[in-house]
């Protein structure tokens, strides 16, 4: 019996089958950057920024952080110095790692947005920081961060510091200004002998002015004219005699005191391996005697603190009170007037600008 016929059946043809259709191929994305590309000069400059940017807010946060912890927790005790003093370095460097990867995160999200976008913020922290910390915040902290490190030579440095302040400080405005204008008339010879013997003017002047108040005169203890001169050592007269192109020497000459001055304390400053205090004292104490030298070899003292002891009738406050006239110098020749050292910020600033000669 037939079967009634169906629909029609497709065979498959295996042996050649449908080609595959091709994928369709997406857009390709624009790239993100579409800034024109910097040359290596200009991508170092910028990296170079960065890099001395994030260098100095680095060390400012040293400076500030060890330099206040140190002055909070100063002492022996170790649950109450030492154990903070360590923790706050501990939490100082986990800050800068903190620190140091979220900017590394920011750095790779932005450097696909803008080149100058990264020295920029970095630069501007710095300026952030600068503005918020302030001049005389700074300078603070970084005199602590000083005695930190510095331990018992900045101790040192930082007490005879403060006894030319409270030196300057003791003395009347009115003699100073009067001393002042007393030495116009000599600062041009000063200035000139203390460039040939590379010598801080202010520190010449200030000698003048302990030794003679500007008020050249002879001396019931031999000393002659502005810088009191009396005994100098042979080579010291024949250097100042060369420098001066001359064969004979004046004591009545300002100019010529002024160099002889200047050569002598060039001679005792070098003789003391360039200690501005031990200098001065060698130059008021001269070479009588063997001179200070002597006595330091004999007492087996090395620095000013602790020959002063050992002085006896001799002026130990001598260099004191130069370097106090030498501040007073300086301030006037920087500011254009003497400031009160007790007054407003005074102390700050004068501070800031420093002793002549000390470092």
């Amino acid at each position: 019996m037939n079967k009634p016929a169906g629909p029609a059946t497709k065979v498959r043809n295996t042996d050649n089958p449908p080609a595959k259709r091709a994928p369709r191929k997406r857009p390709l994305k624009k790239p993100i950057n579409t800034f024109p590309p910097r040359s290596l000069r200009q991508q170092f400059l910028l990296i170079t920024i960065e890099t001395l940017s994030l260098a100095a807010i680095a060390i400012y946060a040293i400076v500030v952080v060890l330099g206040n912890a140190g002055n909070w927790f100063s002492g022996t005790s170790f649950l109450g110095s030492l154990l903070p003093f360590a923790v706050g370095v501990m939490a100082l460097i986990l800050v800068s790692t903190i620190f140091l990867v979220a900017w590394w995160k920011l750095r790779n999200y932005l450097k696909n947005h803008s080149f100058t976008t990264i020295p920029a913020i970095a630069v501007g922290l710095v300026l952030a920081v600068a503005m918020l910390s302030g001049q005389d915040r700074l300078s603070q902290s970084f005199g602590q961060f000083r005695t930190l490190v510095g331990g018992k030579e900045e101790a040192s440095r930082v007490t005879l510091n403060h006894q030319v302040f409270a030196a300057y400080r003791r003395y009347s405005s009115a003699n100073l200004n009067k001393m002042m204008h007393r030495a116009e008339p000599y600062n041009a010879a000063i200035a000139e002998a203390a460039a040939e013997f590379d010598i801080d003017q202010n520190l010449l002047q200030g000698i003048a002015a302990t030794e003679s108040s500007f008020k050249p005169r002879d001396s019931n203890d031999g000393g002659h004219g502005l810088f009191q001169i009396t005994a100098v050592p042979t080579s010291v007269l024949e250097e100042a005699k060369e420098q001066l192109q001359t064969g004979q020497l004046s004591l009545y000459d300002h100019r010529h005191n002024a160099f002889i001055a200047a050569a002598t304390f060039k001679h005792y400053l070098a003789e003391m391996k360039n200690d501005v205090f031990l200098g001065l004292l060698a130059y008021n104490i001269g070479p009588a005697n063997g001179g200070l030298r002597f006595i330091m070899k004999k007492y087996g003292v090395t620095d000013f603190i602790t020959i002063q002891p050992y002085l006896q009738l001799l002026p130990r406050d001598y260099p004191i009170r130069v370097l106090s006239y030498a501040l007073a110098f300086r301030l006037w020749q920087k500011q254009g007037k003497l400031l009160a050292y007790e007054e407003g910020n005074n102390a700050m600033q004068i501070q800031r600008i420093g002793v002549p000669g000390l470092p």
